[in-house]
C-alpha cells in the first residue's frame, strides 16, 4: 500500500538509508535535522508532514515536546508522532506485544505472572493485565518503585510488589506460570521447567533452555510494532509481511 508523496514522513535520529528503504512502501521519508527540537517539530507541521518515526535515543526527549497518549505518558517515551492538530505522540510497544501474544497462541488468560524489570520498563508488562491474568507480581529495582508501578494494575487483580533482590523472589517465581522479562537478566536458578518465559530483552534464551522453560515466541513483535508506528505516523495500515525487511533498520 502506498502513501501520497506530498505527505512526507519525518525520521528523527535515523540515517538517510532508512528513508531510502521506506520508498519501497511508497513513502517519502526524510531524516530531519537533530534540533532544536521545537523548531524542527514546528517545521514538520508547517511543511505538512504526516508524522514521524522516532529513534530510541530520542524517544524520551521528544515526549517533552508532544502531546502524549496514555501509552506514551505511562512509558515516558514516544516512538511515533502524528502532526494532525498538533504533535500527537504514542508508544506502540505495549499494544504490539498484545498483537504478538495473540499470534503466538499462548493462553495468557488466567496465568499467574511474575514481571521482572528495572523501572518504567515494567509498564510494558503491566499491559498484559488487559488479557485476564489471575495475579501479577512486579519485581523492580526497588520495592517502592514496584509499588508505584502497581498503581497501574486494574483493581481486583491479585498484586504483589517486591525488589529484584528480595529473598522471597524465588518462592514467588515458583507460584507463577509466566515469567516476563522487560529489562535486566533473570536471576540464576529462578526459572523452572513449568515456566513460560516472555522475553522482551532477547537475553533470556540461554537461561530458559538451561532450565527447560518454554520461550513464548515473539518473532512477530518487531514487524507488528512497526505496523502500529506507521499507522500512527501516516494513517495507513500496512500489511506486516511487507515491513519485515525494515525492522532491523528501525530498531
Amino acid at each position: 500500500m502506498s502513501v501520497a508523496h506530498d505527505t512526507p514522513l519525518a525520521l528523527f535520529g535515523y540515517p538517510p538509508q532508512v528513508g531510502r528503504s521506506l520508498r519501497d512502501l511508497g513513502l517519502t521519508a526524510v531524516t530531519v535535522p537533530p534540533g532544536p527540537l521545537p523548531d524542527v517539530l514546528e517545521a514538520c507541521a508547517t511543511l505538512r508532514y504526516s508524522g514521524a518515526l522516532v529513534h530510541p535515543t530520542l524517544q524520551a526527549e521528544l515526549l517533552g515536546h508532544a502531546e502524549p497518549d496514555s501509552a506514551a505518558r505511562r512509558a515516558g517515551l514516544a516512538d511515533a508522532l502524528a502532526f494532525a492538530g498538533g504533535v500527537q505522540a504514542t508508544y506502540t510497544l505495549p499494544d504490539a506485544l498484545l498483537d504478538a501474544l495473540e499470534q503466538s497462541g499462548y493462553p495468557v488468560r488466567g496465568a499467574r505472572a511474575l514481571l521482572l524489570g528495572v523501572g518504567a520498563d515494567l509498564q510494558v508488562g503491566v499491559t498484559l493485565t488487559r488479557l485476564g491474568l489471575s495475579s501479577v507480581t512486579l519485581a523492580a529495582s526497588t520495592r517502592p518503585l514496584a509499588e508505584q508501578l502497581g498503581r497501574e494494575v486494574p483493581a481486583g487483580l491479585l498484586l504483589g510488589a517486591v525488589s529484584r533482590s528480595d529473598p522471597a523472589l524465588p518462592g514467588l517465581a515458583e507460584r507463577a506460570d509466566l515469567i516476563v522479562l522487560t529489562a535486566g537478566s533473570v536471576p540464576a536458578g529462578l526459572l523452572q521447567p513449568f515456566h513460560a518465559v516472555l522475553d522482551l530483552t532477547g537475553r533470556a534464551g540461554a537461561a530458559a533452555r538451561q532450565a527447560g522453560a518454554t520461550l513464548v515466541p515473539l518473532a512477530a513483535l518487531p514487524v507488528l510494532r512497526l505496523a502500529r508506528r506507521l499507522l500512527h505516523a501516516t494513517g495507513v495500515r500496512f500489511v506486516p509481511d511487507a515491513l519485515e525487511p525494515l525492522t532491523t533498520l528501525l530498531d
